[in-house]
């Protein structure tokens, strides 16, 4: 199963749609591999943790409950616009990973044990879980793609905050002396990381819109006979979604977007999935 990015209104989306499925009868840990992107990886490291999904969704919904996180200053968000998402289109992958990572390791922004602090009170375990789950970041020196799991001898949630290190937005995470930066830098799902699988199952915020690259993963997973199934957010969700994925007031309602949106998935995802 592929978790795909999207800021804090991607993970309650997503939280959602888990929940909604798991009531619709779709066990989604029963996936074989979970891999997390960015809010992605957040998510993926929740639904392991043994803490049940309607508990999950609550810290979504209740502003009692919700994670403790940082306001985007607007500045920030401006610049991520003018600066950041054209480097996306950037036909040659050296380059643009690399004028990213130059925005990533430049940026002013909050230190990274306050940063820090944010993916610990996100996380309801800060340790690994049993379940295969993989979480994608971006070395920033070598730009090269790097797969975090329970075996890789760094803390879930550096794994993490790394992870979802937007740049630009918030500070590379620093692990045994390399500074890494969002996985979504390189895909904002990194579907084509499951390439031995013989089904896969994308929940991606950004969907495949927004997302040329996913359409070519998805295409390549289909040429070694691999059952792809995508879920993005459909018209209702997107109008609730909005335009600023790190909007802190739509995590309750784009958790209850994900959670409606999947209530009539049930039976063919159980279809897929089984």
């Amino acid at each position: 199963m592929i978790l795909g990015g999207g800021g804090v209104t991607g993970i309650a989306w997503t939280t959602g749609v888990v929940l909604g499925l798991h009531e619709q009868g779709v066990d989604l840990l029963r996936a074989d591999r979970i891999i997390g992107t960015s809010a992605g990886s957040t998510v993926g490291a929740q639904i392991t943790s043994g803490v049940a999904l309607i508990e999950l969704f609550t810290r979504q919904i209740d502003s009692a409950k919700q994670s403790k996180e940082i306001t985007p200053e607007t500045q920030q968000l401006d610049d991520i616009a003018s600066n950041l998402l054209p480097l996306m289109n950037i036909a040659d992958d050296a380059e643009r990973m690399r004028r990213i990572a130059d925005i990533a390791l430049q940026s002013t922004t909050v230190s990274e044990p306050v940063r820090r602090a944010v993916i610990e009170d996100r996380l309801p375990s800060h340790h690994w879980p049993p379940h295969p789950l993989a979480i994608v970041a971006v070395d920033t020196h070598s730009l090269e793609t790097k797969l975090f799991h329970r075996n890789s001898g760094v803390s879930l949630v550096d794994a993490v905050a790394a992870s979802c290190a937007v740049p630009g937005l918030w500070p590379p995470v620093t692990i045994n002396g390399r500074r890494y930066m969002d996985g979504g830098t390189r895909s904002s799902d990194n579907a084509d990381l499951a390439p031995d699988c013989t089904a896969v199952l994308v929940i991606s915020p950004v969907g495949l819109q927004a997302n040329a690259g996913l359409s070519a993963q998805i295409a390549a997973l289909h040429a070694k006979d691999v059952r792809v199934r995508v879920i993005e957010p459909d018209r209702e969700s997107k109008n609730v979604l909005g335009l600023n994925p790190f909007d802190l007031l739509k995590r309750g309602p784009a958790a209850h977007a994900g959670r409606r949106q999947s209530g009539a998935l049930g039976r063919e995802l159980a279809a897929f999935w089984n």
